[in-house]
């Protein structure tokens, strides 16, 4: 296989790329700005035409935290329904597209946990409905390229994913890799830390690196049109998440809750029933074995990471 990733300066393309450092049996191609501006159709087409790929996985996106998300919808919205459109249509000739969405796609208001199958039952939650939107029409896109140009564009949903190679910046970060940046400064200056929201919101934290494995895994072995969830059973919430990065970082200090910010959705259970019934052996990090490997890893990369 000729492997086209694109998007694979961020989260899941770093951690795909060490997993697959040692494949001598495909050919990877790792795409990233310098190489194509994916909202531009015409670099797109040429970066295709260069590389010949077989196989596409679509990492590429405009992401944000959960402000970043509620101030600016309209480019979340834009950007990324551009960037997919221009992906799907170049890729009509390889053998198969990934592309990746979320979690936070699905209805707001829904009976948990989550399927696969409830992805169009409602709209999303409104403090990012732009990018949730735009990431939903993916499905969407993809079911109507199988049916009209007999592509094979499959698509999977990870849960909340984190570990090294993340966004680390604190204004625009999703929450563990902000918390921990955070954390990480407020130790070194013996300062106390706000964290935004009231801690109780859950979410299935899922290690980017776990994630990254069933998507090599659904290269050859999943064909269905219909959404594959990939993700963590085990909830935590964002308290959980505080308590294991102040344990690992040995930071002593009161946390302040600032509860006048939202928490978002507080829960977005999801099911993994599916998954388990068609992967032989399917397996996770526990979220202290996975942050105790991204503290780690931040604390030895600080002066490199993205931050």
């Amino acid at each position: 296989m000729r492997i086209l990733v694109l998007g694979s300066q961020g989260l899941i393309g770093k951690n795909l790329q060490e997993l697959v450092k040692d494949d001598n049996d495909n050919v990877w191609f790792f795409a990233g700005r310098s190489d194509a501006n994916l909202l531009i159709l015409s670099e797109v087409e040429k970066l295709f035409d260069n590389f010949k790929p077989t196989h596409v996985i679509n990492l590429a996106a405009y992401v944000g935290g959960l402000y970043k998300n509620m101030t600016n919808g309209v480019e979340f919205f834009e950007r990324n329904i551009l960037i997919n459109m221009n992906v799907m249509k170049t890729s009509v000739y390889v053998e198969k597209l990934i592309s990746v969405m979320s979690t936070c796609i699905f209805p707001d208001d829904i009976e948990y946990p989550i399927t696969e199958d409830k992805l169009h039952m409602g709209p999303p939650h409104t403090s990012n409905e732009g990018y949730s939107y735009a990431k939903r029409m993916i499905d969407v896109l993809s079911r109507n390229y199988n049916k009209q140009y007999g592509t094979k564009y499959v698509t999977v949903i990870p849960g909340n994913l984190y570990g090294p190679y993340d966004n680390f910046k604190i204004e625009d970060a999703h929450v563990i890799p902000a918390l921990l940046h955070k954390m990480t400064i407020a130790k070194d200056t013996d300062e106390k830390i706000i964290v935004c929201g009231s801690g109780k919101a859950l979410r299935q934290f899922t290690h980017a690196s776990d994630f990254s494995r069933y998507l090599i895994w659904m290269l050859t072995n999943y064909d269905d049109q219909e959404p594959l969830i990939v993700s963590s059973e085990d909830e935590h919430t964002i308290s959980d998440v505080v308590n294991i990065l102040c344990e690992e970082l040995e930071y002593d200090k009161d946390i302040v809750w600032d509860t006048t910010k939202s928490d978002g959705q507080l829960k977005k259970t999801i099911s993994i029933d599916k998954l388990k019934r068609i992967h032989p052996n399917v397996h996770f990090r526990t979220l202290r074995e996975g942050l105790k490997e991204t503290v780690q890893w931040f604390i030895h990369s600080f002066d490199s990471c993205r931050k």
